[in-house]
């Protein structure tokens, strides 16, 4: 098995626009470490983040963060250390276009 320390993915979505932030790669187990949220607005907003497994369309149970509030020109950081597998997708969401997600981890192939 071989692991590959990296960020998985980096995003700063549309206002009020459900993005697919990460996709497991074939062949791929993925240890999600930590996901850092910055909202580079001067206005509080919300974000939401979701995991579905098999890329299913996102439903209530998906949910990991939802509408938590980010204040103006702030981030939150959170240890999350989740394992996802191959096909399975992580998805994020906020009320503005101000924010930036970032998310670190491991892929095991």
């Amino acid at each position: 098995m071989t692991d590959v320390l990296k960020p998985l993915g980096q995003a700063a979505p549309g206002a009020t626009t459900e993005t697919d932030f990460y996709t497991v790669p074939a062949s791929v187990m993925t240890t999600c470490s930590s996901l850092v949220i910055c909202n580079r607005g001067a206005s509080a907003g919300t974000v939401r983040v979701s995991v579905s497994v098999g890329g299913a369309a996102t439903s209530n149970k998906d949910y990991l963060l939802y509408d938590k509030s980010v204040p103006a020109n702030d981030y939150i950081a959170l240890v999350i250390g989740i394992t996802i597998k191959e096909s399975d997708v992580m998805r994020v969401y906020a009320s503005s276009g101000d924010f930036s997600f970032n998310l670190f981890g491991v892929e095991t192939s």
